[in-house]
């Protein structure tokens, strides 16, 4: 039974998701170690992390979190892109608001994007606005600023960000990526120590499931550093895309106060354009990365780097 879909199972979970949200914004630590061994069957090592995980929670759990609030929020990052001389990856931004009421419709073009700044995937895309439920729309986004994004998964860095919505532009996939690609394609570019590393590439979006691929600097294939399921599926090998070489030194650029973090870019048509960046990937706790991958990469990450500029 999906708790979402049955409102009395959900009447019935809600003292229990409640409780779990209080434990992950006062003790966020103990729950992270509860969902970490409920998922991997081991205890998280956050004295002696060595994993790309365990680095990831010990980054997230034991240092200061201000700067990736910041950067975590989708509104205030756009600050950080400009400041880092890169606004011209920047989407074009139509409005910002507090209450999705407060949403002046009339002046957005007819297919747009709207978003929360302060989640992950709660993305609603219109296409029409002529076509749209206005009023569902606004619930459904004043639904999701009244949450503290982050509590159920201990990610304390996302408790500070003051939640609005953004209305942005919409991409639209190009001719040579459609060929591959239902859905525009993310490239997601894991930089340890302000270096990129590797490129998580992620197409077909299809409701939860999506493809995905890892490669290296030069766009070598490596399937065997993905463990593959329901959600994440293998991909088609992808051309390497225009520009490649700019994608990395962007993420860089972006990156360098950070042990680990993911930059995540658009590539269409050799426009580049900024994503996201993301701290916390599924709550450090990725089980679509095998052991081997989880260790290779822990062992490029020096959690001493970049300290006296958090």
């Amino acid at each position: 039974m999906h708790i979402a879909s049955n409102k009395y199972a959900s009447i019935l979970m809600a003292p229990v998701v409640y409780a779990i949200k209080l434990l992950g914004h006062y003790n966020p630590i103990f729950l992270v170690k509860i969902r970490y061994y409920l998922r991997f069957k081991k205890r998280l090592n956050l004295t002696n992390p060595k994993t790309l995980n365990e680095k990831i929670l010990w980054q997230s759990l034991k240092t200061d979190t201000s700067l990736r609030t910041r950067l975590s929020d989708k509104w205030l990052v756009r600050k950080y892109v400009e400041d880092c001389g890169l606004s011209d990856i920047l989407v074009e931004l139509y409005g910002v608001w507090d209450n999705a009421s407060k949403i002046d419709f009339d002046t957005l073009p007819v297919r747009f994007v709207l978003k929360p700044n302060n989640g992950s995937g709660n993305i609603i895309l219109i296409n029409d606005k002529n076509k749209m439920d206005r009023n569902a729309i606004i619930n459904c986004i004043n639904h999701d600023l009244n949450q503290i994004y982050g509590e159920l998964e201990g990610g304390r860095h996302y408790y500070g960000i003051k939640p609005v919505v953004i209305a942005e532009e919409m991409l639209i996939n190009d001719p040579i990526s459609a060929k591959y690609s239902s859905s525009i394609i993310d490239y997601k570019i894991w930089c340890f120590n302000g270096k990129a590393y590797y490129i998580w590439t992620c197409s077909n979006r299809l409701g939860e499931t999506t493809e995905v691929m890892t490669y290296d600097r030069e766009w070598n294939s490596y399937p065997e550093y993905s463990i593959f399921n329901k959600f994440y599926s293998k991909a088609t090998l992808l051309p390497k895309p225009q520009f490649l070489e700019r994608m990395l030194e962007i993420a860089e650029i972006l990156a360098k106060p950070f042990p680990v973090v993911r930059v995540d870019l658009y590539n269409l048509n050799g426009r580049i354009c900024f994503g996201e960046m993301t701290f916390t990937s599924l709550g450090g706790l990725m089980n679509f990365y095998t052991n081997e991958f989880q260790k290779q990469a822990g062992d490029l990450i020096d959690l001493s780097y970049g300290q006296d500029k958090n």
